[in-house]
């Protein structure tokens, strides 16, 4: 394993974090922050440690993350794994095909990851640093304890050994996963009017649907979809009615 290469990994990483997080930061807490004020999930002040706890955790998390892969697609791991880089090996449409498919896993996997990392012996040691942010920011979303970084990192030799996945598919699953985690982190509800009454609505998450995990403390642990929450009941009974809640405001 090269330590070029890992360091190019982390950079790459950190910047994808810096640029997305930190969009979202600017646009909703700074520049349109008075004209989404309605659209506010927490009635809340921010705390500028708060956020620098949140970036400090990030960007060691961000660190183990990207040693885990590329420690498994550079060394001799990978050929217990179904990696491959030439992008003729498979058919071009497989490569979107796999990135929806590794989102399905990735939301499973995440959801179970999840419902452990709750459990009290196991919370106070790996999930907590996580759950300080009781009020989120779009910079938690990368917030972990050292251990749930690991955790949240082996998703992808998962997805790698299931499935023939090329380097553009692990790109469209790294952008879009921190893009959806800073949407779920945001604090701001920014989903379009139209979304409510959509079939989507019933089977992705929201922002305000992973604030009130946060603030719950409890329920709502998938990161993508609804389904394994309502199959198991471990969705927060109140969501619906505290997204009408928040959407009224935003649209009256």
């Amino acid at each position: 394993m090269n330590p070029k290469e890992i360091i190019n990994a982390y950079s790459t990483s950190i910047f994808e974090y810096f640029f997305i997080a930190g969009a979202f930061y600017i646009i909703c807490y700074k520049i349109f922050s008075n004209a989404l004020k309605e659209s506010k999930i927490q009635n809340k002040n921010l705390n500028s440690r708060d956020i620098r706890r949140e970036i400090a955790n990030s960007l060691l998390s961000t660190f183990i993350m990207s040693l885990i892969i590329v420690t498994v697609i550079t060394t001799d791991l990978v050929k217990y794994t179904k990696w491959y880089t030439d992008i003729h090996q498979h058919s071009l449409w497989w490569i979107p095909v796999a990135f929806i498919i590794s989102l399905v896993i990735h939301d499973t996997y995440f959801y179970w990851l999840h419902r452990l990392l709750h459990i009290k012996s196991i919370f106070k040691y790996a999930h907590l640093t996580h759950h300080k942010s009781t009020n989120p920011t779009p910079f938690a979303s990368y917030s972990f304890h050292f251990l749930e970084a690991i955790g949240e990192a082996l998703i992808v030799p998962i997805i790698i050994i299931l499935l023939p996945f090329h380097p553009i598919s692990l790109l469209l699953f790294l952008v879009s996963s921190l893009i959806i985690n800073a949407y779920g982190h945001l604090g701001y509800e920014i989903a379009p009017k139209w979304f409510r009454n959509s079939f989507l609505f019933n089977i992705i998450t929201t922002s305000t649907y992973h604030n009130l995990h946060h603030s719950k403390f409890k329920g709502n642990y998938g990161l993508y979809f609804r389904f394994w929450d309502k199959m198991l009941g471990t969705e927060y009974e109140n969501y619906e009615n505290v997204y009408n809640e928040i959407q009224n405001k935003r649209f009256q």
